[in-house]
């Protein structure tokens, strides 16, 4: 990732800051994460049947993605507000977790990148399963949020298999 380790909205006296991203150059950017949701296997054939009591648990989660995608500069302070041009939520079942996956991609046109709207689309979409079947299932786990890929912007593209994580720096 960068040669210089430091963090980017903490100002030279120690204080938070948006980042100045005027002078940057405007460019596509794509970001991807990943996320899972472990749970018993008959709450995994609950939500596959479309029997949930609240509903149809997969499409729900994936709107609420979406709109998280979309809200996630008014959710985390220092995020600039993004005209995304796509967001994109998967899930898929997954029966040896059991569970689901859930990939989110954002992507957009512009000065800064789109990971924290891929990170906050898989993390709500992951709470809405939750929600739609903790009735009953309370012992489902939610984990292994991570971005797995991002591409445009000065630092080009990256994809988590491109490099092993040093001292957790550039990870």
């Amino acid at each position: 990732m960068s040669a210089d380790p430091s963090l980017t909205h903490i100002d030279a006296s120690g204080a938070a800051n948006m980042v100045d991203v005027s002078e940057k150059a405007v460019t596509s950017r794509t970001a991807t994460a990943e996320g899972r949701i472990r749970m018993l296997p008959e709450t995994l054939e609950l939500i596959q049947s479309g029997n949930a009591k609240k509903g149809d648990v997969l499409g729900t989660a994936r709107l609420a993605g979406i709109m998280a995608a979309k809200k996630t500069h008014e959710l985390i302070p220092l995020c600039h507000p993004l005209m995304l041009s796509k967001v994109s939520i998967d899930l898929e079942v997954d029966e040896q977790l059991p569970g689901i996956r859930v990939l989110a991609t954002t992507k957009v046109s512009g000065q800064t990148g789109v990971e924290m709207e891929a990170l906050t689309a898989c993390s709500i979409a992951c709470l809405t399963v939750y929600d739609m079947a903790k009735a009953v299932d309370r012992f489902m786990e939610i984990g292994e949020i991570r971005l797995v890929e991002k591409e445009g912007g000065k630092s080009g593209h990256w994809h988590k298999d491109d490099s092993s994580p040093k001292s957790g720096v550039g990870t």
